[in-house]
């Protein structure tokens, strides 16, 4: 009877592909496994269910970085200083705050620390745990899949913006003229920077129905913008792990830059005051805290799998709390210094247009002989207004109010492209700052564009069939695929569309994975059990705090903002912002039908899976079922001969310690039943009996030996 050892084939960084046994028919098996135990070498070895040849961060700087760089994102630019703005200035800092510490740290902590815990992306986490919950990691993945397809955008358009940048005087620093040298009525109607983003860089159709065809110049963009994020991405954290110190490192220096001009600027004071005087009233308001609990939700960019995914690339030690604490403190510190510098640039740029209505109305004063000179003082100008009628039409007079100035709010692309590109207008060397602001920006999208790919890259490698390709080729067709489906986002009605998948892709299906995250840690998972992996790992024991945030008050913020964004949906009627060329303004208008049909599937696919999974699997469907994580091996499918050795393994190991994340009490395993082998085997705990993964382990073992018998 001749012997020969297996040699491990290659793996393309994988798992080991599935073993089978099958029959002769003549009752003998052609395949008999031996196995021996896997050595322990130290007291303090810690073995981890996922996958022993697993990527890891180079050190802890590149792991803080991407983390931070997928953390701090447009959103902290152009989100929360409209928020400020509109829900109480100053006040808003107090519900934001408290929602910070009773939402967003501790549903970080059980992303990152169960990523860690397991080494396994967001699918192997979910399904590791118990087999019904692994269209968790199926929903994470397609809302993932959405918001990837329009953040890209998002830096396509920053890229066009940046390359016209370079020009001077800026493009957008005054309206073109026709044939006849007049200026062009549209841009006339409306402003140079809000002509220039509408007709020139969007060319924007009148409706969603009415699209036109694709733009040559988006395309070529979102086109640079995929190769750049492909090339990023292609080898996991090996390739982006480098670029993330200069996109996490880059637009901290670029606000200082802007933070030292902007407080120099007439008028920063004013945008700062009137960003940030408290309106306490405002606190009453419930919309405002539910604003609060959605930015902080959507700022750290929670239940993408992203966090996981970097999660699993640390070591099993990583201190996973001091992270989750520096990154929430860096998060919100950076949302506050960025609202500090776009509101002192923009209260700059209100003073500069209240400064440019007073001209003008001197100017008509004069003619209508009413001054002396169009050079009166400050003081003679507002005597003489004071008694005027300011509504007379044979005046034309402007109201130049600096207070209606900064009350004319904008966010998203609004505040990006039309009113903060008007600011950089009236600096002094503008293409000079306009390069900075875009770089910026660029820095920002890509940072967190990195981290939303590789939280569903990470998800894709758990499936069985996927893992056994290249990284770079599923990634290559991921980001070729993106961009073919990103072509709706070329059109004149692409700005539209990216309206309707960030209001319907990414945020009914985001709040739904996270509350059913939190449910299957703290309640099947079991709280007890991952308090104790987090002792395990950290040596830091949770307390109350956690308890009480991970058990009540977490879930519960989560079920009011799904109930108050299903009631708002259903409620007001959702709509969309058209520009009208003819007016030079923005008209809202209803969504089609159609359209709401599309914006309906989208959230029933990321929702459905979950339902799905269970019922398949509750009800053993396998026919249709993939093999999605490798570790989840159920115990029935062994061989007489192997299980018998495996029982015997078990038996032998009395000093063994297993913890609550392999499936263990938080007692010793002396503690346990000896009928324990007669309750049902889960996934999880059949995984960890015959992989051996245990922790804090004495005993010294051989490794695992595979040896095939031609019988």
């Amino acid at each position: 009877m001749a012997a020969t050892k297996i040699i491990d084939a290659p793996r393309n960084g994988h798992e080991m592909a599935p073993l089978n046994t099958r029959a002769r028919g003549d009752g003998s098996h052609g395949v008999t496994i031996v196995l021996t135990a896997p050595q322990r070498n130290s007291v303090s070895s810690v073995e981890i269910p996922g996958d022993p040849e697993r990527a890891a961060w180079s050190g802890k700087m590149q792991f803080f970085l991407s983390i931070i760089g997928y953390s701090v994102g447009l959103g902290n630019i152009w989100r929360f200083p409209y928020l400020c703005q509109q829900n109480g200035g100053g006040a808003f800092l107090i519900p934001f705050m408290v929602m910070l510490i009773l939402e967003g740290i501790p549903l970080f902590l059980i992303e990152l620390g169960m990523g860690q815990r397991m080494r396994l992306g967001a699918l192997g986490v979910w399904n590791t745990i118990h087999p019904w919950l692994g269209g968790i990691g199926i929903s994470s993945c397609i809302v993932t899949l959405f918001v990837a397809l329009y953040y890209n955008v998002i830096i396509t358009w920053v890229f066009f913006y940046l390359f016209n940048s370079f020009r001077y005087p800026l493009p957008w620093a005054s309206c073109p003229t026709n044939e006849t040298g007049a200026i062009v009525e549209e841009c006339a109607l409306s402003s140079e920077t809000a002509y220039f983003w509408y007709r020139t860089t969007l060319d924007a159709a009148p409706s969603m129905e009415e699209p036109g065809g694709l733009k040559w110049w988006i395309v070529l963009c979102l086109l640079l913008s995929w190769t750049i994020v492909f090339f990023i991405v292609m080898k996991g954290i090996q390739s982006s792990g480098k670029v993330v110190y200069f996109t996490s490192l880059f637009p901290y220096i670029v606000l200082t830059i802007f933070f030292i001009r902007g407080i120099t600027l007439p008028g920063a004071s004013a945008g700062l005051m009137h960003m940030y005087t408290p309106k306490v009233e405002k606190l009453a308001d419930p919309t405002v805290w539910l604003d609060a609990a959605t930015q902080v939700f959507y700022s750290f960019g929670l239940a993408f799998g992203s966090l996981i995914a970097f999660g699993s690339y640390n070591t099993p030690k990583n201190n996973c709390v001091r992270d989750v604490l520096l990154v929430s403190v860096c998060n919100a510190v950076t949302a506050i210094y960025a609202s500090v510098v776009i509101f002192a640039i923009l209260g700059f740029k209100a003073t500069a247009n209240v400064d440019r209505c007073v001209e003008q109305n001197k100017e008509i004063l004069f003619k209508h002989s009413m001054i002396t000179s169009p050079n009166i003082t400050t003081e003679q100008y507002e005597g003489v207004i004071a008694g005027l009628n300011m509504t007379d039409p044979k005046l034309g007079l402007s109201i130049c109010s600096l207070s209606k100035e900064l009350d004319n709010a904008a966010e998203g692309t609004g505040l990006a492209f039309i009113v903060f590109t008007q600011a950089i207008v009236e600096l002094p060397g503008a293409p000079f700052w306009a390069v900075l602001f875009f770089t910026m920006l660029l820095s920002l999208g890509l940072g967190s564009q990195i981290g939303i790919l590789e939280g569903m890259l990470c998800t894709l490698f758990d499936i069985d069939i996927i893992k056994r390709v290249k990284k770079q080729h599923v990634t290559g067709v991921v980001c070729l695929f993106c961009f073919i489906v990103g072509f709706i986002f070329c059109t004149g009605a692409g700005e539209y569309w990216l309206k309707m998948f960030d209001s319907f892709a990414g945020t009914i299906g985001l709040v739904v994975v996270a509350l059913m995250e939190m449910i299957a840690v703290v309640y099947i998972y079991g709280h007890e059990r991952f308090t104790e992996d987090i002792y395990q790992m950290t040596g830091y024991r949770p307390g109350w705090y956690w308890q009480l945030t991970w058990r009540f008050i977490g879930p519960v913020i989560m079920v009011a903002i799904l109930a108050s964004s299903i009631v708002f949906m259903i409620i007001k009627n959702p709509t969309y912002g058209a520009w009208n060329g003819e007016t030079g303004s923005v008209e809202p208008k209803d969504y089609p039908p159609w359209v709401m049909g599309i914006a309906l599937a989208m959230i029933l696919a990321g929702v459905l899976p979950m339902p799905i999974v269970f019922l398949m699997r509750s009800f053993q469907c396998l026919k249709v079922d993939l093999d999605i994580h490798q570790g989840s091996i159920r115990r029935n499918e062994t061989t007489a001969s192997t299980k018998e050795m495996i029982d015997n393994d078990d038996d032998d190991d009395e000093d063994d310690f297993s913890g609550p994340a392999l499936g263990g009490h938080v007692k010793t395993h002396s503690d346990a039943s000896d009928d324990e082998d007669d309750r049902p085997v889960t996934m999880r705990s059949a995984m960890m009996r015959v992989t051996g993964n245990h922790l804090d382990v004495p005993t010294n073992r051989k490794p695992f030996k595979m040896e095939v018998f031609d019988l």
